[in-house]
């Protein structure tokens, strides 16, 4: 531990963001610099813990005390070792993960946690910058061959991990882009896509074939991976969205929150749009409905393309700004949180159910809402809803966004026709290996898992190319993530 008293001498300090006139002009990350001095200082607050609850929260056991110290004492390089020894893509974890780590830091218990997030990313953003991160490819072949579908985090970790073990990986993508929602559903001014296909390029040039408009179960045959594959690897993410399922959710102008935020990555890669399938927020009232990340990226959207006004709903109760007496640490604290694009502007408003649309000529004007209380658990675990009577109200919109997440992935096409199963929830079924009822067929991240963070993802990629390689060769030197408190 290089500062004893760290902790105690220096508070909270994360890298600041850019001013909120400057940066809804452009599409740029958020953050500005942060200075080496204030990330040493950072690093120096870890207590470097007997017990480190962030290592349990971090899904994959992320050695983060090890690299707070190495940052506190200058020794960069060591900690950019340290940090790739467990995550394949700290650029990204270090952008958009929610923190789970800094939820079980120790400080939390009454105190700001460490910058854990901020720190991870400073490291790894000095390693690309210093040319310290350079392609790793296998020393040797092993002549196995394996087709990994899908190419967001989930899929890229099991692909270099994979690749690192000798194998022949290629990595199938229905979209034109490499990178899942890193590289679509993600807004620039969260995770620019330089940074994505910075770690692409790296990884081709490891050796990973990356196959783009390649949607298997369409214009890939799912017969020609089984017979040109030794495994898959089907990392295909959770893409049916959840709906409403309420008069008027048809009208134009009512839209899954995953179009819109496709559609301006789209835009921001240059893609031309007709005018009659533009989803755009310039001018109109926009309501999102959903309290989320994506809800979140959509308001930050919406102030960026010139919006007159947003509302961001959710039907759950407005959190406390402080953990209640019944969410102790180290749980996840369930509390108010502000994003940049809170900062930004707009409206959050709380307990509204949504019960229908209206409009004229075929377009949404408004919802028709309830207010609603939160009671104690019914017989399923849930907290009760019932409605307020009298609570009724309306809201103006001329654009609608419904962020209110995917319910598993798409069953039709490839799933089908290999016939794996399905668990309770409509997600590919897996064992503690990653495979599925069929052999030699794996799954990982939001596909297997469900929706979840991309941290699990990166995790559960990890553990798939664990078992895939010992499913190949009998036996594996690829580092298994359970021990991280799989889960």
């Amino acid at each position: 531990m290089g500062k004893v008293t760290g902790f105690v001498e220096f508070g909270r300090e994360p890298p600041e963001r850019r001013p909120i006139a400057e940066r809804i002009k452009d599409w740029r990350e958020n953050y500005g610099e942060w200075p080496e001095e204030k990330a040493r200082d950072q690093g120096a607050r870890c207590m470097n813990c007997a017990l480190p609850f962030c290592l349990k929260g971090c899904p994959l056991g992320n050695l983060i005390p090890d690299w707070n110290d190495l940052v506190y004492k200058g020794r960069w390089k060591e900690a950019l070792a340290a940090l790739h020894a467990t995550n394949n893509f700290p650029e990204f974890t270090g952008r958009i993960c929610p923190a789970p780590c800094e939820a079980s830091c120790v400080l939390s218990i009454n105190e700001e946690p460490v910058t854990i997030e901020s720190i991870e990313k400073a490291i790894v953003d000095r390693g690309f910058a210093e040319g310290w991160i350079t392609p790793e490819p296998p020393r040797k072949r092993t002549g196995k061959r394996v087709a990994v579908v899908g190419s967001g985090p989930a899929g890229l970790a099991a692909a270099q991990q994979l690749n690192r073990a000798g194998h022949q990986v290629t990595v199938f993508e229905r979209d034109e882009y490499i990178g899942g929602l890193l590289m679509l559903g993600i807004p620039d001014f969260k995770l620019g896509k330089d940074v994505v296909q910075r770690r692409v390029d790296l990884m081709a040039d490891e050796g990973i074939e990356f196959r783009t408009n390649a949607n298997v179960g369409e214009d890939v045959p799912v017969a020609d991976l089984r017979r040109d594959f030794d495994a898959i690897c089907l990392t295909g993410g959770s893409t049916v969205p959840r709906r409403l399922n309420i008069p008027g959710e048809d009208l134009d102008g009512v839209h899954p929150a995953m179009d819109y935020l496709t559609q301006q990555n789209r835009l921001g890669h240059g893609v031309t749009v007709p005018d009659e399938e533009r989803i755009t927020a310039e001018g109109k009232r926009v309501v999102i409905l959903g309290g989320g990340d994506t809800g979140a990226d959509c308001l930050g959207t919406a102030h960026r393309q010139g919006a007159e006004l947003v509302v961001q709903g959710e039907i759950l109760e407005e959190p406390p700004e402080v953990r209640a007496a019944n969410n102790p640490w180290p749980q996840w604290p369930l509390i108010m949180r502000s994003s940049a694009a809170h900062e930004e502007g707009g409206i959050r408003d709380y307990s509204i159910l949504t019960k229908r649309f209206s409009g004229a000529d075929g377009h949404v004007e408004r919802l028709h809402c309830v207010r609603v209380e939160w009671g104690p658990p019914d017989e399923t675990g849930r907290p009760s809803m019932t409605e307020v009577p009298g609570s009724e109200f309306e809201m103006e919109a001329s654009l609608v966004l419904l962020a209110l997440g995917f319910l598993h992935p798409q069953h039709e096409g490839m799933l089908e026709e290999l016939g794996v199963e399905f668990d309770p929830r409509g997600n590919v079924k897996t064992d503690g290996a990653k495979m599925t009822s069929v052999s030699g067929v794996f799954a990982a991240g939001d596909m297997a898992r469900g929706q979840s963070l991309v941290v699990w993802a990166i995790a559960e990629g990890r553990q798939a190319a664990h078992g895939i390689d010992a499913f190949l060769m009998g036996e594996t030197s690829l580092p298994s993530v359970k021990l991280a408190g799989w889960a």
